[in-house]
C-alpha cells in the first residue's frame, strides 16, 4: 500500500518527463532515477511516531496530524486563553479571569495542554527533539493568522531562558518557535532576558508560588527596541499564566504600547 501511494505521488513527475525533450528530458529522467532511489533506501517517516508516511504528508502521519488536531477546541478565552465557550465571555473576559490583574492584552493559541499536543510538546522541549517545531509551528501559524491581534504585531518576543538552562538544554524552545512564525512585517527581538535562575514552575504547588518564583526574574536590554511597539510574546504552556504576566509587565515597564501572547497549549484548571 505504501509503495503505491509513492507510486502515484510520483506519475504527475513521470508525465513531465515523457512530454520533455533534449537535455531537459535527460536531466528530469536523472532527477527521477535519483529521487526513486532516495525514496526507496531512505523511506519517508512519521517524526513523531517513526510509523512510514508518504512523501506528499507533512512530516506526521495521518494518526499523528488526527491526534494533535483533536486537541484543538474552538472556543476559548482570548484574555486567558481558558476553555470556555463564547456566551460565558463578557467584557473579552471569562468568569475566571475577570477581576484577575493580567498584564498581556490578549492571547491566542492552538490547543489545551492534554493528549498528544501535550506529548509532542514535552518531546520537542525537553527531550531535543527540535524537529518536532515543524509541525508545532504549523499548528502556531494556523492560531496566529486566526488571532484578533495579527495584524498589529511589530515584534515577536520568545519568552527567555536562564542563560544557564540554554546552555544545558542546547536550545530555547520559543526561540525556536518564534522563528518559524510567518508574518509579513513582524521581527524577532530576544532582547528580554531571564536574570535570575528560577525554579521549574511545574515544580510550584499554587499560582502564588508560581507569581513569586518569576517575580522580577526578567528585564529588557539596554537599548531594547520595545518603546511604542507592539509585541507578541512566544511560548509553548501557559499554566497559571505567571510567566507570561511577568515577561509582558517587564515590556510594558520598557514602553512597549501592547503585548500580546502566542502559546502552543493553554492548561486546564484541574492541570494547574
Amino acid at each position: 500500500m505504501l509503495v503505491a501511494a509513492r507510486i502515484h505521488s510520483i506519475m504527475p513527475h513521470m508525465e513531465k518527463v515523457r512530454q520533455g525533450s533534449g537535455k531537459t528530458r535527460l536531466a528530469d529522467i536523472v532527477r527521477f532515477v535519483a529521487d526513486g532511489c532516495n525514496h526507496l533506501l531512505w523511506p519517508a517517516i512519521c517524526i513523531n511516531c517513526r510509523k512510514s508516511i508518504c512523501e506528499t504528508d507533512r512530516e506526521l502521519c495521518r494518526d499523528c496530524w488526527s491526534k494533535l488536531l483533536a486537541c484543538a477546541a474552538p472556543d476559548y478565552c482570548p484574555r486567558c486563553g481558558r476553555d470556555v465557550s463564547r456566551f460565558a465571555i463578557v467584557n473579552n473576559a471569562c468568569p475566571d479571569c475577570q477581576g484577575l490583574e493580567i498584564h498581556f492584552d490578549g492571547i491566542s493559541r492552538c490547543g489545551f495542554y492534554a493528549d498528544s499536543l501535550r506529548e509532542m510538546i514535552l518531546t520537542f522541549k525537553l527531550a531535543g527533539r527540535t524537529e518536532l517545531a515543524e509541525p508545532l509551528s504549523s499548528f502556531a501559524n494556523s492560531a496566529l493568522q486566526g488571532a484578533a491581534f495579527y495584524h498589529d504585531i511589530e515584534l515577536f518576543v520568545p519568552v527567555p531562558l536562564h542563560w544557564t538552562r540554554r546552555l544545558t538544554r542546547g536550545y530555547n524552545q520559543s526561540h525556536i518557535l518564534a522563528k518559524k512564525l510567518n508574518h509579513p512585517d513582524a521581527k524577532i527581538s530576544t532582547d528580554l532576558v531571564r536574570i535570575r535562575r528560577t525554579a521549574k514552575q511545574p515544580a510550584m504547588a499554587t499560582a502564588a508560588q508560581r507569581r513569586a518564583n518569576v517575580a522580577d526574574a526578567f528585564a529588557a536590554r539596554f537599548r531594547h527596541p520595545f518603546a511604542q511597539k507592539k509585541i507578541c510574546l512566544v511560548d509553548d504552556i501557559k499554566t497559571t499564566g505567571a510567566t507570561l504576566n511577568e515577561c509582558a509587565k517587564t515590556l510594558k515597564e520598557a514602553g512597549a504600547a501592547n503585548v500580546y501572547a502566542l502559546v502552543l497549549a493553554v492548561a486546564s484548571r484541574a492541570n494547574v
